[in-house]
């Protein structure tokens, strides 16, 4: 087809002109029925998102992709693209890809009207059949719909009377593509006024023209829930002309939300031959997410975006990878003590309500790091709260009573790997409980569980744990509050 380069080649050859809704109908029919994947690498969709999502285009809605952010609602807008025709043909030199069989613009039926058979014909690919406009408070109706071009009349020697001295927006511009407008309850009431028609009956208004151009768009809209009533919201009518309205959500589960980030981390060759991670630090990542979304302190109705693990992830193995090269090792296993590299991924992700702004997001992101570790303690060791209920044996009294004497432990977290062995070893019974519940792991994996049962017993208050420079200190818990107790009493007394 690409060969056809005028329009009396285009009607002699099989090509019939289809609307962009169609296309996308007739294609995605087709992939359905030959079992292909429609939306390749969008996890945890499959069942809710997608269904939707392809049920609106075999009836050929515009839609709305409503959820949270960091929930991939631009991305599957963007991945639309893929059912579109691969090349459609479009008049040569036309502002709006008109459809040589059925020419829209005046420049198109003009210039038919002077070479008709001979017209020259461009074929243009899928790829550039999508336009995206983030809506912001600024956007304006010569934006999105056009403006007269004084400029232009005055090149053209053109009164204001001739159309021709219409200057068309982004809408115009994608007629036959993808147009999507992300975040479309920041965009002004009067702004959302103007897209009326446009959805509905295909007139667009111009400083007075009345254009009538019925022109072929698929719209998707993507919005925030929040934003209906926070800096904006989407006028009724305009909710009324789109036809589909899609809620997006967050992974269900660890396991999907591990996909997720395993397919999006932009980890280095070198990062990914020289670190190994466990099932269990990866969960803890994860975690991480599932435990803001339940914060008290974290704003449920901001969300918490995927970008928060996708970030965090990598910046585990970045703070592996910088020990690794303190100590001049080739190799090195991810550590517990690893996870508070993890903070600045976190503070940067999240919004805060009062209290977590009081509690400030440094402290907030450290609660969240030791939630995580907590909720997976009890996925690798027995649980001490349990345990005590049910007044059995603690296989934990031999490392509480340690530290019951005045020991206390020291760990910095860029040892090299042979003295981070040598210190974890150096608690009596803590190798032993591992070996007992994970005896077939590895050196390596051990070690992380030995450490983990560590952050687990302090979230459980069996020990106190406190951030000292380069590392943490592990107490007995009551000495501790003893001691602080004591300095508190000092201080009063002192004062007194």
């Amino acid at each position: 087809m690409e060969n056809i380069k005028t329009l009396g080649q285009l009607k002699a050859s099989a090509y019939r002109p289809k609307t962009i809704k169609e296309e996308l109908r007739d294609n995605l029919i087709k992939k359905i029925k030959a079992k292909e994947t429609v939306f390749e690498g969008i996890i945890g969709y499959e069942n809710t998102v997608i269904p939707d999502l392809e049920r609106a285009i075999l009836s050929k809605h515009n839609i709305i992709l409503l959820g949270l952010r960091g929930q991939a609602k631009t991305r599957l807008a963007r991945m639309m693209v893929n059912l579109l025709d691969e090349y459609i043909p479009v008049v040569e030199g036309s502002e709006v890809f008109d459809d040589p069989l059925k020419p829209l613009s005046r420049f198109a039926l003009d210039l038919i009207e002077e070479k008709g058979d001979d017209t020259p014909i461009n074929w243009i690919h899928r790829s550039e059949r999508y336009a995206e406009k983030l809506a912001t408070p600024d956007v304006s109706v010569a934006d999105l719909v056009g403006d007269v071009d004084p400029i232009k009349a005055a090149n053209l020697r053109l009164n204001y009377s001739d159309e021709r001295v219409i200057h068309f927006g982004l809408i115009p511009r994608s007629n036959r593509c993808l147009f999507v407008i992300n975040e479309l309850p920041d965009l002004q009431a009067r702004i959302q006024v103007a897209l009326f028609n446009i959805l509905q009956e295909g007139d667009i208004q111009i400083r007075g023209f009345k254009l009538r151009m019925p022109l072929d768009i698929q719209f998707i809209f993507t919005a925030n829930p929040e934003d209906y009533t926070n800096r904006g919201s989407i006028v009724t009518p305009l909710k009324d002309r789109i036809e589909s309205q899609i809620l997006t959500h967050y992974p269900a589960d660890l396991q999907q939300s591990r996909q997720i980030t395993e397919q999006e981390a932009d980890l280095k060759d070198e990062q990914v031959s020289s670190i190994q991670f466990n099932d269990l630090s990866k969960d803890l990542v994860e975690q991480i997410a599932f435990e803001a979304r339940e914060s008290e302190f974290v704003d449920a109705n901001s969300g918490v975006s995927a970008r928060l693990t996708i970030s965090a992830f990598e910046n585990l193995a970045s703070a592996a990878e910088r020990r690794m090269l303190i100590n001049n090792d080739k190799k090195t296993y991810v550590r517990v003590g690893d996870m508070w590299g993890l903070i600045p991924a976190i503070t940067g992700k999240i919004e805060l309500v009062y209290e977590g702004e009081q509690e400030g997001s440094f402290h907030v992101a450290q609660n969240l790091i030791s939630k995580a570790i907590r909720t997976q303690f009890t996925q690798y060791f027995p649980d001490p709260e349990l345990l005590k209920r049910q007044k059995k044996e603690s296989p934990y009294q031999v490392i509480v009573d340690w530290f019951g004497k005045g020991n206390q432990f020291d760990l910095m977290v860029d040892l090299a790997n042979d003295e981070y062995a040598k210190t974890l070893q150096s608690i009596p019974g803590l190798l032993k409980i591992v070996e007992d519940l994970h005896g077939d792991r590895t050196k390596d994996e051990k070690l992380y569980l030995m450490e983990f049962l560590l952050h687990g017993l302090a979230e459980y208050s069996q020990l106190s744990k406190g951030v000292i420079q380069s590392g943490f200190q592990f107490k007995d818990l009551f000495n501790t509050m003893f001691d602080m107790n004591k300095y508190k009493f000092d201080d009063e007394e002192e004062e007194f």
